[in-house]
């Protein structure tokens, strides 16, 4: 009778570790909320003091500068500062983030330097604010990991426990960012936790919910990109947007492998890692010269591309300088995220694809701002291999619903073109060189 006593104790024990857990988790969202703030404010800061010389946390483009030829060395001047900020204050802010964390979770037991907390926002808001061409989003997500670490080794907690906590700050933090709390939620589950459990389950949707409605009372709870609204799609047009997912699969393949084939050049230069910033820098100075709309951000690049109001040729500058300066940049080894990038380049290259088909076959019914807003989903699935956060994060952060057929098969295609032409992700790359072993699938368990 005892002994069934004590099994009764040891699970009110765990059931109220969960209690804990989320409470924590819960604390973190709300750090991560107002790191996400301090971030856009810092891009917006950096940015207007390097093309504008203005100090200023109003949102400004650095399309918008008029300085001319000078402007080529904005972006190596932030990549000094960032080479100098890896060499000597932590090398893991270098990347995107998200490999990192990753890469923590399997084999450090979720234990984050502290230093990254900050040193990681500061060093993106430079990289981005000096016209590097990322989105704010990955180190958002690498900053809220950072905080979940943090408070996971400063409160008595498992490495387990510390999992969940760190998972519960990246997703919050993207949550902060796009408003999309539950693809945010499946992207922690597929890339961070890789297991669906309720109990690690609930305390990252639990923050996911804080986040969001913290965030829906800061920056207003409309969608994030805004487009018109689109149809259902018929059978042939359907079957179009399939096929399109098997084209944009192969296109994820080959952003991949040229990402990580200009970071082997860069490995084979005779300088030290601390100046490779510069010489991307460099690069992203001179595209911006050719194309200011590679610079930055660029989520009105997407907005312009779910809306249909690019011209063909904006569309393809956009697509081609944005993915030159943007793998040369992140092959560098300074400081910024892929997602935004890669929803730059899928929504152009969904943009071009169905005006080309809706111009020379218009019997086929064939949606611009829906080619776009799948092309968008299906090169993050296809790169990311995070299915349904894809799926999801183009459903919440344009708020249409009636995607949702055509936006889950065609990243299911994407996904499995993928999986058969690429063994590791663009996530999963940089961590497999390093003989970590990822797991490439997560499982159920209702414990």
């Amino acid at each position: 009778m005892s002994w069934r006593l004590q099994l009764v104790s040891n699970e009110l024990v765990k059931r109220r570790r969960i209690l804990l857990v989320t409470a924590l988790c819960c604390l973190v969202s709300v750090a991560s909320m107002i790191v996400a703030k301090v971030l856009l404010m810092g891009i917006a800061l950096f940015t207007n003091l390097f093309y504008f010389q203005k100090f200023s946390i109003e949102y400004s483009s650095p399309a918008d500068n008029h300085l001319g030829i000078w402007a080529i060395f904005i972006p190596a001047i932030g990549g000094v500062i960032v080479g100098i900020m890896a060499k000597f204050g932590s090398p893991g802010i270098r990347g995107h983030g998200i490999p990192e964390a990753m890469e923590n979770i399997l084999q450090k037991e979720s234990r984050i330097p502290r230093r990254m907390t900050f040193l990681k926002p500061i060093s993106s808001a430079i990289a981005i604010g000096s016209g590097g061409p990322f989105g704010a989003e990955g180190p958002i997500i690498a900053t809220g990991g950072a905080l979940g670490s943090w408070l996971g080794q400063i409160v008595p907690v498992s490495s387990y426990e510390r999992k969940v906590i760190l998972a519960a700050g990246a997703a919050s933090g993207m949550t902060a960012i796009f408003g999309t709390p539950f693809s945010a939620v499946l992207l922690a589950i597929e890339l961070l936790l890789f297991e669906y459990r309720a109990k690690s389950f609930i305390p990252v949707a639990l923050a996911t919910v804080v986040a969001s409605t913290l965030r829906a009372t800061v920056m207003g709870g409309e969608a994030f990109f805004t487009m018109p609204p689109i149809h259902s799609p018929d059978l042939i047009s359907l079957f179009i947007y399939l096929a399109f997912g098997a084209l944009v699969g192969v296109l994820a393949v080959g952003v991949t492998k040229s990402v990580y084939w200009i970071e082997d050049m860069f490995e084979k230069l005779p300088i030290h890692w601390m100046w490779w910033p510069v010489i991307g820098g460099l690069v992203v100075g001179l595209v911006g010269l050719i194309e200011p709309r590679a610079l930055g951000v660029g989520y009105d690049n997407i907005t312009m591309s779910l809306a249909g109001k690019l011209s063909v040729g904006a569309a393809v500058s956009i697509f081609v300088w944005k993915f030159l300066a943007w793998s040369v940049a992140l092959g560098s080894g300074t400081s910024g995220g892929t997602l935004a990038p890669l929803l730059t380049l899928g929504s152009a290259f969904g943009f071009l694809v169905g005006t080309g088909l809706a111009f020379y076959f218009p019997e086929l019914h064939t949606d611009v701002s829906t080619m776009a807003l799948i092309g968008m989903a299906a090169l993050f699935a296809g790169s990311s291999r995070a299915l349904l956060a894809s799926v999801l994060f183009a459903l919440e952060g344009t708020q249409q619903p009636v995607g949702m057929v055509p936006l889950l098969g065609c990243c299911s295609i994407a996904y499995l073109v993928s999986s058969v032409l690429m063994k590791n992700t663009i996530m999963t790359e940089k961590i497999a060189r390093r003989g970590v072993s990822v797991p490439h699938e997560y499982y159920s368990n209702p414990g």
